[in-house]
């Protein structure tokens, strides 16, 4: 597949998202599509999980926003990056926000198979949401990926 094509697949994905246009998104994902957060820590393989994880974005950041700025690709990958904004909201991850919207630098890189996206990763900075959103990184971490046992350094 050209760039150009995987460039226009992925403009199209985040016209959708944007729109919070569920159903719109699904129509150009690969019925394999797997969807990997890594700061939420979320994997969704499929079009019915896809479609669970895009709604349950969307009640969290009802107001969600990206632009893509600039892309990079070779024959197979597209890379992507710019800006999204997006509006913390409810108590998914068991802190109040301020309600302030957040703009943070974004990072996606894409596979396609026939013709649609098969592999969406999407990067931002979980820190900064977390403190434009006015919330814990802290406690936003313990409530996604669950408590952590850090041993403490013995002194030498």
């Amino acid at each position: 597949m050209n760039s150009d094509r995987m460039f226009e697949l992925a403009k199209t994905l985040a016209v959708a998202k944007s729109r919070q246009d569920v159903p719109a998104a699904l129509k150009v994902l690969h019925p394999d599509m797997l969807l990997e957060n890594p700061a939420f820590g979320t994997r969704a393989r499929g079009l019915a999980e896809n479609e669970k994880v895009l709604g349950r974005f969307f009640a969290a950041f009802p107001d969600y926003n990206v632009v893509l700025d600039g892309h990079a690709a070779n024959d197979e990958t597209l890379v992507c990056w710019g800006h999204a904004q997006m509006t913390m909201t409810g108590d998914r991850f068991g802190v109040v926000p301020n309600g302030a919207r957040a703009e943070l630098p974004v990072f996606i890189q894409f596979a396609f198979r026939d013709d649609l996206i098969v592999h969406e990763r999407f990067f931002f900075d979980l820190s900064e949401l977390c403190a434009q959103s006015g919330v814990s990184t802290d406690a936003v971490r313990s409530r996604i990926f669950g408590a952590t046992t850090a041993r403490p350094v013995a002194a030498e």
